[in-house]
């Protein structure tokens, strides 16, 4: 491990309790990401198709513009492309030239996505109960829905140039 930035001041660096709950945070959400994911491919989903079916399900006519597509899933686009080819190919969405502009594509629902995100929800949104919901009491669940609320507030109040250029 190496040694901290001692040039740094001590106010922006990270407590041991502060780094310690930041890791287990991010090693707790990586588990759960890949438990769910396991859950979804087993109704051979990826979790990047049900976040794009839920995304469609959720949009007035079940279509969106590639572009709000993106946004609504907070993808790049060039990564929202490269997936929609791969769902068009097992007919899950269709991709059609959008009415007014040319440039853009409109990303439609298929019948067959309908039924793929309808077979997936229900064994999802259980496992996201049995590995998620279950494991917090309710004082616990609200304290946790503050917290994020709290965070939630603050990276929205963050200037968007500090969150563009500082990944951890």
């Amino acid at each position: 491990m190496t040694e901290p930035d001692t040039a740094e001041p001590l106010a922006e660096r990270l407590t041991e309790r502060e780094l310690a709950v930041w890791r287990s945070l991010q090693d707790t959400t990586a588990d759960l990401r890949r438990l769910l994911a396991a859950e979804l491919q087993r109704v051979e989903l990826s979790p990047g198709d049900y976040a794009v079916l839920l995304a469609l399900t959720e949009a007035e006519g079940r279509s969106l513009r590639s572009s709000e597509l993106a946004d609504a899933i907070d993808w790049e686009r060039s990564r929202v492309s490269h997936h929609l080819g791969r769902m068009e190919r097992r007919g899950l969405i269709l991709r059609t030239e959008c009415p007014g502009d040319n440039r853009g594509a409109l990303v439609v629902l298929t019948d067959d996505g309908y039924d793929a995100i309808r077979r997936a929800s229900g064994p999802h949104l259980r496992a996201v109960k049995r590995l998620f919901a279950d494991a917090l009491d309710p004082q616990q669940l609200e304290n946790l829905a503050e917290v994020l609320g709290s965070i939630r507030q603050h990276l929205d109040a963050t200037p968007l140039e500090t969150k563009k250029g500082h990944a951890a």
